[in-house]
């Protein structure tokens, strides 16, 4: 699962606006604000986050699950090696 600290971070990673973000998603900008707005978890439709999450792998996230592999532990964001 992803959280709202997460999408903002990947935002600022990316370096783009709430609106850039639901145009690549293929969402409305007040689903991005909802989901940005969760406390913790980001909640919404499952296919919303689909397309979200979706959204910041295609253009180089990869979103670090509670517990997985990483140097730091915990929750987090990380761009993708370059291919």
């Amino acid at each position: 699962m992803m959280t709202a600290a997460q999408m903002r971070a990947a935002r600022a990673m990316l370096g783009i606006d709430q609106r850039q973000l639901a145009e690549m998603a293929g969402v409305s900008l007040p689903t991005i604000q909802r989901m940005e707005g969760s406390q913790g978890t980001v909640r919404g439709m499952i296919e919303s986050l689909t397309r979200v999450v979706e959204a910041l792998d295609r253009a180089g996230i990869v979103l670090i699950g509670e517990n997985a592999a990483s140097s730091g532990g915990g929750r987090g964001v990380r761009l993708k090696a370059p291919p």
